[in-house]
């Protein structure tokens, strides 16, 4: 399978990339806890279904020490006892917020209230960020057709 078109040859498109990752630095460097970050990171890619992004995430978090259990539970984090209160609330924030043509009104207020119990403001800002960040590099890749399973960590710096 190959990709329909190169982001990183494509001048407009290398350009807001550039600008998506440029924005998730910001929330790499926020205090949102890392593995947060990517437990979100790979809930949203299997939700859009980008493969692309769903390999980078899971490699990304092995590589940084996640376990290989913990991530096989996040398509079904709500029967798996392996997530903290927390990591639960933001995986409900990030399965809402992505699904929001599914649910009339979006994220509800149920669903933002328990995220905001366990985050402070900026770390809820950050989680904003991240789940937006993804949406839209996963919408990205999938209309690209992106292959997924070559991607090494760090690839992309």
């Amino acid at each position: 399978m190959e990709a329909r078109l190169n982001p990183f040859a494509s001048p407009v498109l290398s350009k807001v990339f550039k600008h998506f990752i440029a924005a998730n630095k910001v929330v790499a460097d926020s205090t949102l806890p890392a593995a947060t970050q990517e437990l979100v990171k790979l809930r949203a890619s299997q939700i859009n279904g980008c493969g692309f992004c769903a390999d980078m995430h899971f490699k990304d978090a092995v590589h940084a020490g996640e376990s290989a259990e913990r991530l096989n539970m996040v398509a079904a984090w709500r029967e798996a006892t392996v997530f903290t209160e927390a990591e639960r609330a933001a995986l409900e924030l990030a399965e809402e917020a992505t699904r929001v043509a599914d649910a009339a009104g979006g994220v509800t207020d149920e669903v933002w209230a328990n995220a905001a119990k366990h985050y402070d403001e900026e770390q809820l800002a950050a989680l904003v960020g991240v789940i937006s960040v993804i949406n839209a590099f996963n919408r990205g890749n999938v209309m690209l057709r992106m292959p997924a399973g070559d991607y090494q960590p760090g690839q992309f710096g």
